[in-house]
């Protein structure tokens, strides 16, 4: 394995084409930004828009959001931190759910609700309209969404992009036969699911966005490791003198060029461990290895 020693830069892993507007593959998702259990002020306020800034520096512009990041403290650092923001920043937010006090995260499918999330998070963030809006589906007990229609409330961000408040409509959680129905209701620009190294039930998914020329935009790039899978990865990340998020997040950038990463975090000396990754080349021997943790 090898970095390029000019990285620190998101653009070393190259571009997308994410709706009408061209994002760096490296992105950010600004999740981590928020208190405990994703709730409430960040522990340094000073530092969360230290990061937010040092991201864009960095080459960053594409920044994965929510009003329900908090509820809205996310937004409202953002827009401290950046606005009036750089011309190619991409911001990107998600609904379909709601925060209760104790951190709860239930459906938000009405078009009443929907409707509100994005007038929100336009006002918070400070924006006309928002570049991308996620539809966040749900199954049973939060699991990836497989069965049931998205119909409603996909139709209800259809309406809201007619008017002009949406430019672009993505869907997230879900699996193959929702994301064709939404595609049948009108364009699907991204999919956001989450995907890493070991969890890999979404590849061929990855690969019809791929082909198709949808952007995947993986979460949980560390999630879902058994012990043994953990152990050896952190031993080639180890050997590779990288950081288990840099070689994580490599993997994802060399896995297709459709993928979109957003690693998150509240620290500027993190943030540049990851964007440092963009810079991360794989050899052959090196993705074998790495795909072999699957089945470990």
């Amino acid at each position: 394995m090898t970095a390029d020693a000019t990285t620190g830069s998101a653009a070393a892993a190259g571009t997308f084409r994410l709706g009408d507007r061209t994002v760096n593959r490296m992105g950010y998702g600004a999740m981590r930004l928020s208190g405990p259990n994703i709730m409430g002020p960040p522990r340094d306020h000073d530092e969360a828009v230290a990061v937010l800034r040092t991201a864009v520096e960095l080459g960053v512009n594409h920044i994965d959001t929510s009003d329900y990041y908090g509820p809205y403290t996310v937004n409202a650092l953002i827009r401290e931190a950046l606005h009036p923001y750089p011309d190619d920043l991409v911001l990107v937010t998600k609904v379909g759910a709601r925060r209760t006090p104790d951190g709860g995260w239930p459906p938000a499918m009405s078009r009443q609700e929907l409707t509100g999330a994005i007038h929100e998070n336009i006002d918070h963030l400070g924006v006309q309209a928002m570049d991308v809006v996620n539809l966040r589906m749900s199954g049973p007990g939060g699991a990836l969404f497989t069965e049931g229609s998205l119909a409603e409330p996909f139709t209800v961000l259809l309406d809201l992009q007619q008017q002009g408040l949406v430019r672009h409509i993505g869907v997230s959680n879900v699996g193959p036969g929702p994301l064709a129905e939404a595609r049948s209701l009108g364009p699907v620009v991204c999919v956001q699911n989450a995907y890493n190294v070991v969890d890999r039930g979404d590849d061929p998914l990855v690969d019809r966005c791929t082909a198709d020329g949808l952007a995947f935009v993986p979460f949980f790039p560390l999630g879902g490791f058994a012990p043994l899978q953990a152990d050896r990865f952190s031993a080639l990340a180890g050997e590779a003198g990288l950081t288990t998020m840099q070689l994580a997040l490599a993997w994802l950038l060399a896995r297709s060029p459709a993928i979109l990463t957003i690693p998150g975090t509240s620290s500027v000396a993190h943030l540049r461990e990851n964007v440092a990754a963009a810079g991360v080349r794989l050899s052959e021997g090196d993705l074998a290895q790495l795909d072999a943790l699957a089945t470990a």
